[in-house]
């Protein structure tokens, strides 16, 4: 029997990814479906959608859903979901009852759409969802459109979706080539639930990366390791934003971490194949909803968890737990969200402490400290510039140096104020 948390939703682990015969069935009859060509976030949902970690949805949200799901934070049937999973296109001539076959940018059929209804969002509607979803605690809507547009990637994701949203169920056929270019890091719920049942654990966190792990990520690992009976290190293989750092090279990194730092047998380095929303607070509660999914009871969160710039407060991704309709004592406890956030301070090295630490063990002032950040690395590796003592690990500097040296093309690097350290007391 297993001892980990049960997939959301109360429905088990919904798996749309056809197999077998269905699965080649299904293809001949794709090839003779109306193709939809879809964006890498819709590919990535749908490959989601495929192996179970967006349960208990079967497909893409109708307008009820979508307009809930913004407003507050539930299905319309009161499940807990905290952002919009919908797929877009312009195309005028789909109609509800059709089917169709959704497209990736290289011509990879990802999935058979059963539509059930086709629904067209305005600009106005739009605006709306990036002010429910991406605007945070800032009340100030002005102040966060005079900026949203040029610097925040989810709100420009959203105003560039097409005119129109088709929702129904589907039957997804690809899981594209995830388990190729990262084999036995790219892994399942089915699959990541069976190796820590093989492992007897029950009581288990996962920490979200995008970036290149550093020794904060490392010290929060360790934590939960210490308190829990094991720690996913749960890195984003999907598409990030220009200047952030590809998949296999942090895989690489992750992985000569654990061989060199950690007790192997505590810890599991896996990979999912969403795109980044950068929806910060929202986007910490969808981490929290899908890692249930995966056997996960514990959400790690610390500073300006899945932000971007300076649009959101240092901890409001841990505050939005404490908000959400449903906790523990749900009237309807398979629509409630189980996993929990485990909320940590600031971390960083302390000279005076000899050692990591955070605001709650370490007494000293910033001046003692050195503040770590992924964005502040990238910063300084793409510049060239020097990382200082006890950012990182050598080996994973030298791993992150070689990567920067072949780069023809760099991005620059904006630092935020959460990453500079300049809001730290």
């Amino acid at each position: 029997m297993s001892r980990l948390v049960p997939p959301h939703g109360g429905k088990g682990l919904v798996e749309c990814l056809l197999k077998g015969k269905a699965l080649e069935d299904a293809k001949k009859k794709a090839e003779g479906l109306k193709k939809i060509e879809i964006s890498d976030r819709v590919k990535g949902d749908c490959i989601m959608l495929g192996i179970g970690g967006f349960s208990p949805l079967n497909g893409f949200m109708k307008k009820a859903d979508w307009k809930s799901v913004c407003e507050k934070f539930t299905l319309a049937d009161g499940t807990f979901w905290p952002v919009p999973v919908v797929c877009d296109t312009n195309d005028e001539s789909v109609k509800a009852g059709d089917e169709v076959a959704l497209v990736g940018k290289k011509g990879t059929i990802y999935a058979i759409l059963k539509v059930e209804e086709k629904y067209e969002l305005s600009e106005a509607e739009k605006k709306w969802e990036c002010e429910m979803v991406f605007k945070g605690n800032g009340d100030d809507s002005k102040k966060f459109w005079d900026v949203a547009l040029a610097d925040h990637p989810g709100v420009q994701m959203v105003m560039g979706q097409g005119k129109y949203n088709l929702a129904g169920t589907v039957q997804v056929l690809s899981e594209g080539d995830y388990r190729e270019k990262f084999p036995g890091v790219y892994l399942t719920p089915a699959e990541i639930r069976a190796q820590m049942d093989a492992k007897g654990w029950a009581n288990v966190a996962a920490l979200q990366l995008r970036n290149p792990m550093h020794r904060s990520h490392e010290f929060l690992a360790k934590i939960a390791v210490e308190v829990c009976d094991g720690v996913v290190i749960h890195s984003l293989i999907g598409n990030l934003k220009p200047g952030d750092i590809p998949a296999d090279v942090r895989i690489k990194c992750i992985q000569t971490l654990i061989d060199k730092y950690f007790v192997k047998e505590n810890v599991i380095n896996a990979g999912y194949p969403l795109d980044m929303r950068y929806a910060g607070p929202r986007e910490a509660l969808l981490h929290a909803t899908f890692r249930q999914n995966y056997g996960i009871n514990w959400m790690l969160i610390g500073r300006d968890h899945a932000g971007v710039g300076d649009f959101y407060t240092l901890f409001e991704a841990q505050e939005i737990f404490d908000k959400i309709p449903y906790q523990d004592g749900c009237a309807d406890a398979g629509k409630a969200l189980i996993c929990k956030p485990m909320k940590i301070d600031w971390t960083f090295y302390c000279f005076k402490c000899d050692g990591m630490a955070s605001m709650r063990t370490c007494p000293h002032t910033k001046e003692d400290r050195v503040i770590l950040s992924g964005t502040k690395l990238r910063k300084a590796l793409s510049e060239g510039q020097p990382v200082v003592d006890h950012f990182g690990r050598e080996e994973v500097l030298e791993i992150l140096r070689g990567y920067y040296a072949g780069l023809t093309e760099k991005v620059e690097v904006k630092m935020q104020k959460a990453a500079s350290g300049a809001t730290m007391k």
